[in-house]
């Protein structure tokens, strides 16, 4: 079977081409903007990449082609798809099709940490010798790639709420049919595709809806949010996160680096790992809920997430030296880079710290969430805000004097450049290659 991915380089379509060639398919795709780590891995697979989205791509004559959900009508290679009446698929259709069946699959959703927390959960099945298959949105450290099919019944997917594809516009997640399922959390977010907060309860509660009788949905007692999508009904055993009567937490050092696990009361568990911040615990704590209802002893799961890697571009270190550390992390939303920024202050006390921070998605340029930005990095000593063209209007609400918003690539570069030794910490944050920022960071320092 030969299949053809238009969109092959975002983080899911690139994984589920790792999956479909790991199937024994022969994969194909294209793309219009690529950039590592997702291209280097395609790569490595031996997937062929074609730059653009030319019609003339039909001469391939797959059997079917997988439609990413960045294509939209008016697509030249999408236009001639349609003309021709060829078959084709949104990638979480593909995937319930062709990887899913049969398979105890345990999603994890929520606002904010899904790739961190999937990954998680397939390094602690892994530790106990489970060998999980795996679909991640990131490239997780421990594993050579961000999918694999592997060799049980249990299969971990970052459970995405953004829209199938442009045909279809479900959330990914209700294609996945899950019987263990993680809300880690639930805001407002995707305000290209969803008009409100009510729109997306709407969509968690669909796939809440798939989880069996003897599925689990485990979320956070204290979030109002998850608390009115599951009074809309669930059917499926509840496990609460950060409560004494279901999972809970007491951290034994501040910055979140070492914590006890207690279920119902009763300590089960202590980690202690390289990470910080209250949001890693949470999602440490969500992790081992999910791997104790596929069969893992919380405290193996505890000893492997003491072991836990990490994520590429999730407060991934890039340089480091007694005098600077480089940061890339990935965070695209307000609390994303306030809870990211806290856990570094927490770990590095009164050490300064310097933020990069381009507002890269969707949600971020059309400024739904500007009068949150300032104070999202309030923990960082100094802000550079990169504006590009001045599109988001981030100068008008950025008033603070230790953040200055800058809208042209180069002057960011000249600005941050020459500022770097004033830091012994400097997160570069994006959703995106941000223009090989960080590569000309590590360059200029090697100099």
């Amino acid at each position: 079977m030969h299949i053809h991915i238009l969109g092959i380089c975002g983080t899911f379509m690139g994984s589920l081409a790792i999956l479909a060639k790991e199937l024994g398919y022969r994969v194909s795709g294209c793309d219009k903007n690529v950039y590592p780590p997702m291209s280097s891995q395609l790569a490595s697979a031996g997937i062929e990449l074609i730059q653009g989205y030319d019609a003339s791509q039909v001469t391939l004559n797959p059997d079917i082609y997988v439609i990413g959900n960045a294509m939209s009508r008016g697509n030249p290679l999408v236009e001639e798809i349609l003309e021709r009446g060829f078959r084709y698929a949104s990638g979480p259709e593909f995937l319930h099709d062709h990887v899913l069946p049969e398979r105890w699959v345990i999603a994890v959703s929520g606002t904010h940490g899904k790739t961190t927390t999937a990954t998680m959960v397939a390094s602690i099945l892994e530790f106990s010798a489970m060998s999980p298959g795996f679909l991640i949105g990131g490239v997780p450290l421990g594993f050579e790639r961000s999918a694999r099919l592997g060799n049980s019944p249990f299969f971990i997917v970052e459970a995405d709420e953004y829209d199938s594809a442009f045909f279809d516009k479900r959330s990914k997640f209700v294609h996945y049919q899950p019987k263990t399922l993680i809300i880690n959390n639930l805001e407002f977010d995707h305000a290209d595709i969803f008009p409100d907060l009510a729109a997306i309860q709407r969509q968690f509660h669909h796939v809440i809806r798939l989880v069996p009788r003897s599925g689990q949905v485990i979320y956070p007692a204290k979030s109002e949010a998850v608390a009115e999508v599951l009074a809309q009904g669930c059917w499926s055993e509840q496990m609460k996160l950060g409560c004494s009567d279901g999972w809970d937490t007491e951290l034994i050092n501040a910055d979140g680096s070492r914590f006890s696990v207690y279920l119902c009361g009763d300590k089960v568990g202590e980690v202690a790992w390289s990470l910080t911040g209250n949001h890693s615990v949470s999602n440490g704590l969500a992790a081992i809920a999910a791997a104790r209802h596929v069969g893992v002893v919380p405290s193996l799961a505890c000893e492997a997430l003491s072991q836990f890697a990490g994520v590429k571009r999730r407060m991934e270190c890039l340089w480091d030296t007694p005098s600077l550390k480089v940061y890339d992390d990935f965070a695209h939303h307000p609390t994303a880079i306030e809870t990211t920024l806290n856990g570094l202050r927490e770990k590095v006390a009164n050490e300064k710290i310097l933020a990069v921070i381009e507002p890269r998605s969707n949600t971020m340029k059309s400024g739904v969430h500007n009068p949150l930005l300032g104070s999202s990095a309030a923990a960082a000593d100094a802000v550079l805000w990169f504006d590009d063209n001045g599109q988001a209007g981030l100068d008008r609400v950025i008033q603070s004097a230790d953040q200055r918003v800058v809208t042209e690539f180069a002057a960011l570069r000249s600005h941050l450049l020459s500022e770097l030794t004033d830091y012994q910490h400097v997160v570069v944050m994006s959703n995106g290659g941000f223009g090989g920022l960080h590569q000309e960071i590590i360059a200029h320092l090697k100099e």
